[in-house]
């Protein structure tokens, strides 16, 4: 099953921004993953169009199983 990390910020003009992350590691806590947002916002390296990030949202792991039926 995979597994994507999304971590949901919002920007300067208040819209929200999600920065997906694929395989996290399977050990993260909620602290770990509040202080990576944290660094995130603070380094100020991602910029969307309204915007550097300014605040979190919210976090969360999403799981999807695909399932081949056929390949050509």
């Amino acid at each position: 099953m995979e597994k994507t990390l999304q971590l949901v910020f919002l920007n300067a003009g208040g819209s929200r921004v999600t920065i997906s992350i694929p395989n996290p590691l399977p050990d993260l806590t909620a602290a770990t993953v509040e202080e990576a947002m944290d660094a995130i916002i603070n380094a100020d390296v991602f910029v969307s169009a309204g915007g550097g990030l300014t605040g979190k949202v919210r976090a969360q792991l999403v799981s999807r199983q695909t399932e081949e039926i056929v390949v050509f």
